[in-house]
């Protein structure tokens, strides 16, 4: 276990701080105007989650240090994407952060065991990625990736693509453990991320609910609450795509969820 590491990357894991949710929460609205020492204590006081999430992939025998590190990496996307205004624990949202990160290094980093012609599509894709996330400042969506390799004159579709990267994705137990908060012996698991949200009474009403509330918004407005909620977009991404400042389209964005609570 890594715990019983008393030292990762240089950190000594026996005295991390921690910090209450009231306490996250405060240092996040500073974080988010530009207060860089309230960045740094967010990192800081959270090292403790990334440490328990890295703890998952033990099993594997990669080197703890470059896990830590992949890790940090997603809890600082964490804290500078996360949305203070909506009712949500920072650790439910900085966990699949943090495994999504630790996930994409050791998938670009191991052995693919698959056939060997979905392995080069693979290889195809994430270099293609990795190009265009660097030219485009993004993430880029399976359509750009499968055009970028399609442009280096090798012939695919985009379900060819999606089948592709989501072969090398190793599969995981809905049971598996991802965060502990040892302060209240609260244990978050792989399930508590990946609900079903299509066959529970309270889910199906709720969905009606907000499908409600949401034909009732603009269409700009509608436009963000569905890049920014269902397909995972931060307010940089979004203002670039509708030619807008990030100002306006957090604005936009606090309306409509206010507009939307009210409905509900």
């Amino acid at each position: 276990m890594y715990y019983s590491k008393v030292e990762i990357c240089g950190v000594n894991t026996a005295k991390l701080p921690t910090l209450t949710d009231k306490e996250k929460i405060e240092l996040l609205q500073k974080a988010q105007t530009g207060d860089e020492m309230a960045r740094e204590r967010l990192i800081s006081g959270n090292l403790r989650l990334v440490l328990s999430v890295i703890q998952r992939f033990s099993a594997r025998g990669e080197n703890p240090d470059d896990l830590f590190q992949v890790g940090c990496v997603g809890l600082i996307k964490s804290i500078d994407n996360f949305n203070t205004e909506l009712d949500v624990k920072f650790s439910t949202y900085a966990v699949p952060m943090i495994i999504g990160e630790i996930r994409r290094y050791l998938r670009d980093n191991n052995a693919i065991r698959v056939s060997r012609s979905v392995r080069d599509l693979a290889y195809r894709a994430l270099s293609a990625r990795d190009i265009l996330s660097k030219k485009m400042a993004k993430e880029p969506s399976v359509e750009e990736i499968t055009k970028q390799i399609i442009d280096e004159g090798f012939d695919c579709t985009a379900e060819d693509v999606a089948a592709a990267l989501e072969a090398i994705i190793e599969p995981v137990s809905l049971f598996d453990p991802v965060y502990n908060d040892g302060s209240s012996g609260e244990t978050l698991y792989v399930m508590d991320q990946v609900k079903d949200a299509e066959n529970t009474d309270e889910s199906w009403l709720e969905n009606i609910a907000i499908n409600e509330a949401m034909k009732k918004l603009g269409e700009r407005e509608r436009s963000i609450i569905d890049k920014r909620y269902y397909k995972g977009k931060t307010q940089m991404e979004i203002a670039d795509e509708m030619g807008i400042s990030q100002a306006q389209v957090s604005r936009l964005e606090k309306g409509a969820l206010s507009r939307i609570r009210k409905q509900l």
